[in-house]
């Protein structure tokens, strides 16, 4: 699924299922100093995942139910200019809800992992929204602001979500 920035509203029913599969984001990307807010978001504050930047920091943030969230950052800022920044979560498998490993990639090399230790099996919610370039309604990362606190500073030229 190839999306791009100023796509949003997209409900859950209409989005690519991510969920009990492994799965990747590739976002090609143009960041000013400190880049900040979102990249890709699904869901909300009691369920859902983003990508994201924060304080310049690529981050990935996996909330399950509002009752965990996993996080993994980029240790440092990037530069400003071009970058392509990845995620790839790697499902453990083996039934509904299980959890899996995300790792942060930044232009093809590796920049942080973590361990997301359980991820929702069915549904994230029923009117939070998957958007590209804001998290729209309650943000799935805690510290990124609320609505259109969370508009990426950036620009996004295109974000790809592969499931396997």
């Amino acid at each position: 699924l190839t999306l791009y920035e100023g796509m949003q509203g997209m409900l859950e029913n209409t989005f690519m299922n991510v969920k009990n599969r492994s799965s990747t984001i590739t976002a090609e990307l143009e960041i000013p100093a400190r880049a900040s807010g979102a990249i890709l978001s699904q869901g909300g504050r009691f369920g859902g995942w983003s990508l994201f930047m924060k304080d310049g920091k690529p981050a990935y943030t996996y909330n399950f139910l509002g009752l965990s969230r996993y996080t993994v950052t980029a240790p440092q800022a990037l530069p400003p200019g071009p970058v392509t920044v990845t995620l790839d979560f790697a499902y453990d498998g083996g039934g509904a809800g299980k959890g899996g490993k995300a790792t942060l990639s930044v232009n093809g090399k590796q920049v942080a992992e973590g361990r997301v230790e359980r991820t929702q099996p069915n549904v994230f919610s029923a009117d939070e929204t998957a958007d590209v370039g804001l998290d729209n309604q309650t943000p799935v990362a805690e510290g990124i602001g609320i609505g259109p606190e969370t508009r990426f500073t950036g620009k996004i030229n295109k974000v790809t979500l592969e499931v396997k």
